[in-house]
């Protein structure tokens, strides 16, 4: 029997120190556990000390360090360091460096005895462990010259200021990329293997790719999927109908949605498409320039059969591209002017006895006309709701204004006056020109259709959008869908039966469970954050095609552990200034981080400005990006909108910004239940970006006069000084 052999990035980081002239036989000590790496003797012996179980392999004065279970053997390290043997039993070398003896994170976020935001000392100092942190120096074990920064593979413009470097903040703080710091920091410092275990896993399909990557010629490895990933790339692949795969926050549906694209092509390939054509949608552009990376990486050459855009950019391109079309996308201003008018003519003109038009009226008067404005185009148009008797008897799932029969009249004929009046402006909403770009693709002789169809992130779009998207396939069992109805920030609680005949998902549903991202503290805080019954997206899960697990109920699995998450108040944004830097500075010095790992939300773009010049005038590099403009590589911390980041994820994320913003905007006059309304889906937005943050998260709140929304932190699941 032959093992699969996999590697952990410490390992090939490591690899890079060897001397070429131990090169050729360490890679063939590897080929020795392919085969057979179960203890034997003197040359393969478990290493005690560590709560997995780990292995070291002798290769000369040097050891591979490995773990293996059914079918696989996993490279965590190799290094020169001597045997420590206790009796008969060999042990892991301490660590040269401890993190853990610097002040982390957990205590830097433990609340004192007694603490209250209101108190008359700062929030920045009341968060300090009573312990006061100490100034001293911890030298790097040993110097970083031009020699070892050739072989680990660091570019010569970096070079100079690394070999500066002479301590260990020297190297927290130096601008360098995140995957290069990792590189360095497993190099000079032995690394706890039992941390190495949780990290990602991938493919060393030959011993040969290792010496590649050595001598520079292969940039890097594939990720090898878990099991439970693994299984769901080629599941279904050429059965009857489309196929869903569900999962929560960090088990990796965009994942295996990549990689699904990989196997399409294969398929497609295999069965004589010469030039096969794969659309790859997600809901936001910051989604498609991140997986836009992914997906070249992936699929080197072949990413010239992929094409990689948000649903609205395909609506947008083919109603523009085949309509001669004198609209022009109305602005939510000019949304809001038009819809006040368009009350005004519709109670003028109502039908019916005066007790029923007073009703109605009644209905048009007390509804915002934000609502009004939602009603019609996420509920009526993005449903594709086309006659007053459907939109009376369909299920408003996600709204939490009731409405009867008679307020659905009332609404349909404000309809009637809404677009109307769009008419006389010339302007159109996204949800008409997605239903108009849905038109012109049913009735084209040659439209552009595509072999296979991947959705991802599918709870956020609305159902014409989903429809276009599926009718863009050549086949319905080319179409492979992800969902979340946790994360949908939007609610669109369209049901799969109003997308599309052949969108029945019976036995091509999948589940995924396990949480690669987040702590199992941040996701179950974040969960229970969550909570309230009714925020959960019941439609889409009822719909799970009658799957014996539901996913809301399944259990979470977690690969990593973590101190829990924060909140803290503050009284100004002076405070909120400070205590960012302060967090930022202890939780990379924690996580063996630089400042480019570290991420704000922020409730709207001002606020988010703010925040990255302000942080940036007192010394610590921050950016604001859009959706649009995102780049990861970028120095610094990075500011993003709330509602642009999602999809992505950082290692360290606080969500701040509510101190000088008014959160969450409810129009003048909003009714309880349209309060409500607003406020879960608020909390479906901060849930999303709490479950952005990979290892630490803190959330910062007003001292005083804050919304409901920033209340809700369970004092078992959350870290609380407020």
């Amino acid at each position: 029997m032959k093992f699969e052999i996999i590697h952990k990035p410490t390992f090939v980081n490591q690899l890079l120190t060897i001397p070429k002239e131990y090169m050729v036989q360490i890679l063939a000590k590897i080929e020795i556990l392919r085969h057979d790496p179960k203890p034997q003797g003197n040359l393969k012996k478990k290493l005690h000390g560590y709560l997995g179980n780990v292995y070291r392999l002798r290769s000369g004065d040097y050891r591979i360090i490995y773990t293996y279970d059914d079918g696989w053997v996993a490279l965590l390290g190799v290094d020169s360091r001597k045997d420590i043997y206790k009796g008969n039993k060999l042990f892991a070398e301490g660590a040269d460096f401890d993190v853990k003896s610097l002040p982390d994170v957990e205590s830097l976020l433990t609340a004192e005895s007694g603490y209250s935001a209101v108190n008359s000392q700062s929030n920045s100092q009341s968060i300090l462990p009573n312990q006061q942190i100490q100034n001293t120096e911890n030298f790097l074990p040993l110097l970083l010259t031009e020699d070892l920064l050739e072989r680990l593979l660091v570019p010569k413009e970096l070079r100079t200021n690394l070999i500066n470097c002479r301590t260990f903040d020297d190297l927290i703080k130096v601008d360098i990329p995140e995957n290069l710091r990792d590189r360095l920091f497993d190099c000079i410092y032995s690394p706890n293997f039992d941390l190495v275990l949780s990290q990602p896993s991938y493919r060393t399909d030959s011993t040969s790719d290792l010496l590649k990557f050595v001598e520079g010629s292969l940039v890097g490895f594939l990720l090898k999927l878990n099991p439970e990933q693994e299984k769901y790339v080629n599941w279904a692949i050429d059965a009857s109908g489309p196929t869903l795969l569900k999962g929560g926050p960090g088990t990796g549906k965009s994942t295996v949605a990549l990689y699904r694209v990989r196997a399409l092509l294969q398929v497609l390939k295999k069965h004589g498409v010469v030039e096969p054509k794969i659309l790859f949608t997600t809901y936001t552009n910051a989604l498609i320039t991140f997986s836009e990376q992914l997906l070249n990486n992936l699929l080197g050459e072949d990413m010239r059969y992929v094409k990689v855009k948000t649903a609205d950019w395909i609506a947008y391109s083919l109603y523009y591209q085949y309509q001669n079309s004198p609209y022009t996308l109305a602005k939510n201003n000019e949304l809001q002017n038009i819809m006040k008018r368009a009350i005004s003519n519709a109670i003028d003109s109502l039908e019916g006895n005066l007790l029923k038009k007073q009703a109605q009226a009644q209905t048009l008067q007390r509804l915002t006309s934000q609502y009004l404005i939602d009603e019609i185009c996420t509920v009526i148009e993005g449903r594709m709701i086309k006659t007053l008797e459907l939109y009376q008897n369909t299920p408003r799932h996600g709204r939490m204004v009731s409405l009867n029969r008679t307020q659905r009249q009332a609404i349909w004929h404000l309809r009637r006056h809404f677009y109307q009046l769009l008419e006389e402006h010339k302007l159109q909403t996204w949800h008409q020109l997605r239903s108009r770009a849905l038109a012109i693709l049913e009735t084209m002789q040659n439209p552009p259709i595509y072999d296979a169809v991947i959705v991802d992130e599918t709870q956020d779009l609305d159902a014409n959008s989903l429809r276009l998207l599926t009718k863009l396939c050549r086949h319905p069992n080319r179409i492979f869908i992800t969902a979340d109805a946790n994360q949908s920030i939007y609610g669109s609680g369209f049901t799969w039966s109003d997308i599309h005949e052949d969108l029945k998902f019976v036995g091509r549903t999948g589940i995924l469970k396990i949480n690669h991202r987040t702590t199992r503290e941040i996701n179950e805080a974040a969960h229970s954050y969550l909570g309230t019954p009714g925020l959960q997206n019941a439609t889409l899960d009822k719909e799970l095609c009658n799957s014996q697990i539901s996913p809301l109920n399944a259990s979470r699995e977690y690969i990593h552990t973590g101190p829990l998450p924060a909140v803290r108040a503050v009284k100004n944004i002076n405070e909120e200034n400070q205590l960012l830097i302060t967090f930022f500075q202890q939780a990379t010095r924690e996580f063996r981080l630089g400042m480019n790992a570290c991420a704000i939300f922020t409730p709207n773009e001002k606020v988010g400005r703010r925040i990255a010049e302000q942080l940036t005038a007192l010394g610590s590099i921050a950016n604001f990006m859009s959706g649009k403009n995102l780049d990861l590589n970028r120095r610094g911390v990075k500011v993003i909108t709330l509602k642009s980041a999602k999809g992505l994820e950082f290692p360290v994320v606080a969500i701040a910004g509510f101190v000088d913003s008014n959160y969450p905007i409810a129009p003048k006059n909003t009714s309880i239940e349209g309060m409500t309304e607003i406020l879960n889906r608020e909390r479906r937005t901060l849930f999303v970006g709490m479950t952005r943050a990979m290892r630490g998260l803190l959330i910062i709140i007003p001292a005083y006069g804050r919304s409901s929304l920033l209340n809700s932190f369970d004092p078992q699941l959350w870290n609380i000084a407020t």
